[in-house]
């Protein structure tokens, strides 16, 4: 079960190790539940991506997908390793900003922003994507009163399927996301007709965790189309082409396994051909991973609680419900689970792993096989780099846990669990109440 994750093995005792580090240990020293993350793992992703993408006569760069996990130590990782970033609001601006990320090197997507967004990504000097025209009708507004240069690209929608959850599906044509293409050339004119916007590229992002390639190939031969109608009928050059992100990982060994080549190869298929047959000066190329380079570097370890048999089911009751582990609710999400102390084990029952939050739909795993599981066993649930912590939320008053970085058989904490003070830190009662 972790058969293609090797920074996962089992130690003599039979434990789950992570990156060197006994799991068992670092749930006893830290408690449960608790996410750990491999910084090793993250840095060698981030290097297959590069490797991968690399292209002779292309400028590529990797702006980080921040989405998937905002956590500081990890943006910092990433910084360190010469990514770029692609952020979505705000608080994401700020944290790329604070690690070290360049404004030159952050790229400020995300739709129906605020003034205020844009304002702070117009004085951080950031590329704003925009995702409408009247955003961009918006941020004219806000450029003329403030006297400010915007550098900026559009979200364009290809309409195409990328044949994934429907809530990960960004490329649709029905999607809230981007511009269609239909409007391009209107939204692309109007840009380069206003003194303060300077028109630097195209981007789209058909959706996340995408398992077939073609449809890359699908979506980028639209797009450029779309770069060569711009530069035959308004003499437009583009600087960059921005082609999203959203490859695929493998969180079962029944998943299709895509390595980040065949995604590579299949983006640039279409890029090539439109450059050789329209002749086109070869564009920087920018890629947007997320889950890619993180999603399989961090588990989440949680504590049995209870073990409880109905007429229908066995129920495994752990410490940890969907307040910190939020996809298998959202998106019926798959994460293979171990027994972390007994790894050594075969499976003997079929059980299914519940949460701690008081709702019929927190369940985390549904039958699965598993050695026979008792109270204060731990158990692992596997691939959460990716939107684990960063969507776990303070429901049912529960605090959020403590994440854990581990390196070259190190552990440190990158983040405190948190505790009720910090639940009620910012509530007020008001004097009348008090009496």
């Amino acid at each position: 079960m972790i058969g293609h994750r090797p920074h996962l093995s089992v130690n003599d005792e039979g434990h789950l190790e992570i990156g060197g580090v006994d799991a068992v240990g670092l749930a006893e020293t830290y408690k449960t539940p608790l996410y750990v993350t491999d910084e090793e793992r993250v840095r060698t992703r981030y290097r297959e991506v590069c490797a991968a993408f690399s292209r002779s006569g292309y400028d590529v760069r990797v702006k980080y997908a921040c989405k998937a996990n905002t956590s500081l130590a990890v943006l910092r990782i990433l910084r360190q390793e010469g990514a770029g970033a692609d952020v979505l609001s705000e608080g994401e601006l700020r944290a790329a900003l604070h690690v070290g990320f360049r404004p030159e090197d952050i790229i400020f997507t995300g739709n129906n922003k605020s003034d205020e967004e844009l304002l702070l990504a117009l004085e951080s000097g950031v590329v704003i994507n925009l995702d409408s025209l009247h955003e961009l009708e918006r941020l004219k507004e806000l450029c003329a009163k403030r006297r400010f240069k915007a550098r900026v690209s559009f979200r364009i929608n290809p309409a195409v399927s990328p044949k994934t959850h429907p809530h990960l599906a960004t490329g649709l044509k029905e999607s809230k996301f981007g511009i269609q293409q239909g409007e391009a050339l209107e939204a692309y004119r109007a840009a380069a007709e206003d003194r303060h916007l300077l028109v630097e590229g195209i981007h789209m992002h058909i959706g996340s965790q995408i398992l077939d390639p073609e449809v890359y190939e699908e979506a980028a031969t639209r797009l450029m189309e779309t770069v060569c109608s711009l530069k035959e009928e308004l003499g437009i050059d583009l600087g960059f082409i921005d082609v999203g992100g959203g490859f695929g990982i493998r969180y079962s060994e029944g998943d299709r396994y895509v390595s980040i080549k065949e995604f590579a190869d299949a983006i640039f298929a279409a890029i090539d051909r439109a450059v050789e047959k329209r002749r086109l000066k070869k564009p920087a190329i920018f890629i947007e991973p997320g889950r890619y380079i993180v999603g399989d570097s961090t588990i989440l370890l949680v504590k049995v609680n209870t073990v409880k048999e109905t007429p229908y089911r066995k129920f495994i009751g752990v410490d940890a419900g969907f307040n910190t582990l939020a996809r298998p609710l959202l998106y019926n999400a798959y994460h293979e689970v171990v027994v972390a102390n007994r790894m050594k084990e075969r499976p003997k029952e079929v059980v299914t792993i519940a949460g701690n939050v008081c709702e019929s739909g927190d369940i985390l795993a549904c039958d699965r096989s598993l050695p026979a599981v008792s109270e204060g066993d731990i158990l692992a649930f596997l691939d959460t780099g990716a939107y684990g912590f960063i969507m776990a939320s303070q429901y049912n008053f529960r605090p959020r846990p403590a994440v854990v970085l581990v390196r070259g058989g190190v552990d440190m904490v990158i983040r405190d669990r948190e505790s009720f003070e910090d639940l009620i830190e910012k509530e007020r009662i008001p004097e009348e109440l008090k009496s």
